[in-house]
């Protein structure tokens, strides 16, 4: 068992040395974020399974502090809100959970944050063209090739990897330098 703690943990260094490749990516998409906040724009955060907990994360972190006192970000987790997600899953679709909300609460300037191991999630999709037809500011964090959610963001924050949970452990460190770098610029 513990040469296999010990690969996995191997494993998630090498991932995380890999991810620095994207180092002027995540700089550029915590720039739009900060940018967009000091406009008095919001960020929308979504993603399914632990990518929900990831986006639920992300925007408690910009909404209360990450590691200094200053004034609240209009971040909104939209998988926070169970009875819409459940609503709108009844009445229009699974696919249709964050492009409802996207429609209902982005405008013009604001940012779509997607986060998707697989890039291939259908309503992940929908928002985030939603987002790019609203004149949103699109970013995807993904895994694998990035897949559809790569291709419609503006931001592509990509860890090219195949196995999820290497992903999100990735993911988690990019969230926390995203939120490092736009509570500096605020």
């Amino acid at each position: 068992m513990s040469e296999r703690v010990a690969r996995r943990l191997e494993e998630a260094a090498a991932l995380h040395t890999a991810a620095a490749d994207g180092a002027g990516a995540i700089a550029a998409a915590a720039a739009a974020i900060a940018n967009a906040l000091r406009a008095g724009r919001k960020v929308l955060v979504f993603g399914n399974g632990g990518s929900a907990t990831d986006a639920q994360h992300m925007s408690s972190e910009l909404v209360g502090r990450f590691e200094r006192d200053r004034k609240p970000a209009a971040v909104i987790a939209l998988v926070a809100d169970g009875a819409v997600m459940t609503s709108v899953g009844n009445d229009y679709g699974f696919e249709q959970i964050f492009a409802r909300q996207v429609e209902a609460l982005g405008r013009e300037g604001d940012v779509a944050f997607a986060i998707t191991t697989s890039g291939a999630s259908a309503n992940v999709n929908a928002a985030l063209a939603r987002a790019k037809a609203a004149g949103m500011t699109t970013i995807a964090l993904t895994g694998r090739d990035g897949g559809e959610s790569g291709r419609l963001a503006a931001h592509h924050l990509n860890v090219a990897h195949g196995n999820t949970a290497r992903v999100q452990e990735v993911h988690r460190t990019i969230i926390h330098v995203l939120c490092e770098l736009v509570e500096e610029e605020l």
